[in-house]
């Protein structure tokens, strides 16, 4: 990589030249620099304001950059090893699938693990392609799903040949990592794609003594949230790309969905984080990984939790990422989510989430010591003060799924809605999850069991927000018509 090139930031460059301008705008957006809207520039700032503008020449445009945007996504393929790096406004949502309809069309069949979020779901409903499951083994201490094993990999490859893609998440939200290199070499063998979903792995590409990351193991495509652990704007990513895409193409598929009007404050915000990371991602990371050892090592002296590390790693895990802070609650008698909402209630500290074993901290760039001092010290007070008894926690954090049909034919299937208590035996016609982590309980598609009733019953009694019904409570569930 060449540092000295990585200094740049030309989006950035092209809006302090803009600036300095001062040119009269007779374009959009209608505020005209925060002027049509006070209470806009006081909130943000008259800087801020200020640069939220239109697509112009000097400024280049994001669905056809042909000067400082594709400038700065080339200095970004450079700095995380990729063919092609594209910017992506409308959150990592839109990265992944686009990674998914570049290589699925309809009746197309993609091999992923279940415990994938619910956007990679909404992909195969936008394009028809069909999902075979690869259920993960589940931790029999902390409750979690683990990495794809390689030998049910090529079980699954024997008995669906005609696959034309592999999705991996890499790490999970929970920081567990697959054998990247050997799922590569086995997908490629056999004509497939292989699709690295990496929102949580920006640091991968930086931080050394790290899991390996999506474009080192030679993936097709990776999905980066550059906003979670990268530091830039919420719902700025990055997609990236290997030499077998062809990046026009690639390009026409997000210029199928995405947003004709990219916000220039998101745009800078890749550019600056690119540049961070890049200049100095390698020592802000080993910091990360610094801060996160010595929270397990502190959280695991109070006793009752378990922040679990690097020891997982052993015939069911590949590959851990030491950088997230998960911390298993249930030996205490209280459910991720219960640690979540205490923390933030009673000491004023915000949790990434909480669901029905673990709890995550997320440390990135930001964080610092004396924080972590404080979040050691609430969760000591918790133990102390609310500890009940484990066996009052029967759930884990990941269920067991049947698909009966795809999630495309189901989400547009006729249905029906019935009560959720009653709904055993059929197949559900939308999504449940606890939000965060957004991985689906059920998805359209799939068959409803007396076991996931009681899991999602579980979970809302113990405070997990409930996303994807159109029922917000879930007392009742939309599933496909009979005989439909």
């Amino acid at each position: 990589m060449n540092n000295s090139r990585q200094h740049r930031a030309p989006i950035v460059e092209a809006l302090e030249e803009f600036r300095r301008l001062r040119v009269v705008p007779f374009d959009v957006p209608g505020h005209k620099r925060g002027r049509g809207n006070p209470g806009l520039a006081a909130l943000l700032g008259e800087q801020c304001v200020g640069l939220d503008v239109n697509s112009m020449k000097p400024l280049d445009n994001l669905c056809n950059p042909v000067s400082v945007i594709a400038e700065a996504e080339e200095l970004c393929a450079e700095a995380f090893g990729a063919n092609h790096a594209f910017f992506m406004v409308n959150g990592t949502t839109m990265a992944v699938q686009t990674m998914i309809l570049s290589v699925c069309k309809a009746g197309d069949k993609i091999i992923l693990p279940r415990n994938v979020h619910k956007s990679v779901i909404n992909a195969l409903i936008l394009c028809g392609a069909v999902p075979v499951y690869i259920n993960p083994q589940i931790h029999p201490v902390i409750g979690v799903a683990l990495d794809i094993q390689i030998s049910e990999l090529e079980e699954c490859i024997r008995s669906n040949p005609d696959a034309v893609a592999v999705l991996v998440n890499n790490p999970t939200y929970y920081g567990i990592c697959s054998d990247l290199v050997s799922i590569v070499k086995i997908a490629h063998e056999h004509g497939m794609k292989v699709l690295c979903d990496e929102a949580h792995g920006t640091h991968l590409y930086f931080g050394e003594n790290l899991p390996i990351c999506g474009m080192k193991a030679g993936a097709d495509m990776a999905a980066i949230s550059m906003h979670k652990s990268g530091g830039s704007l919420t719902q700025s990513s990055i997609l990236l790309t290997g030499p077998s895409m062809d990046t026009g193409y690639v390009r026409q598929i997000i210029n199928l969905t995405q947003t004709t009007s990219a916000s220039y404050l998101l745009l800078s915000s890749l550019d600056l984080s690119r540049r961070n990371l890049a200049l100095r991602g390698k020592e802000s990371f080993a910091k990360v990984v610094e801060m996160a050892e010595y929270a397990r090592r502190e959280i695991n002296e109070i006793g009752g939790y378990y922040a679990y590390g690097k020891e997982l790693i052993g015939d069911s895990v590949f590959d851990y990422d030491v950088t997230k802070l998960c911390i298993y609650t249930k030996s205490m008698g209280l459910t991720g989510i219960e640690v979540y909402d205490l923390l933030r209630d009673e000491y004023d500290i915000q949790a990434e989430f909480g669901d029905i074993g673990n709890m995550m901290a997320y440390l990135s760039i930001g964080d610092r010591i004396r924080d972590i001092e404080r979040l050691v010290g609430a969760l000591e007070d918790i133990k102390r003060l609310y500890q009940g008894d484990a066996k009052t926690t029967p759930y884990v954090d990941a269920v067991d799924a049947t698909v009966a049909c795809s999630p495309r034919d189901a989400f547009y299937a006729q249905k029906e809605s019935m009560p959720f208590q009653e709904s055993e035996g059929r197949i559900c016609g939308e999504f449940v999850m606890c939000y965060p982590p957004g991985i689906p309980l059920l998805a359209p598609g799939e068959l409803i069991t007396r076991e996931i009733i009681d899991h999602i019953l579980y979970a809302r009694e113990k405070g997990c927000s409930l996303q994807g019904a159109a029922d917000p409570v879930v007392d009742y569930i939309r599933v496909l018509k009979e005989g439909k």
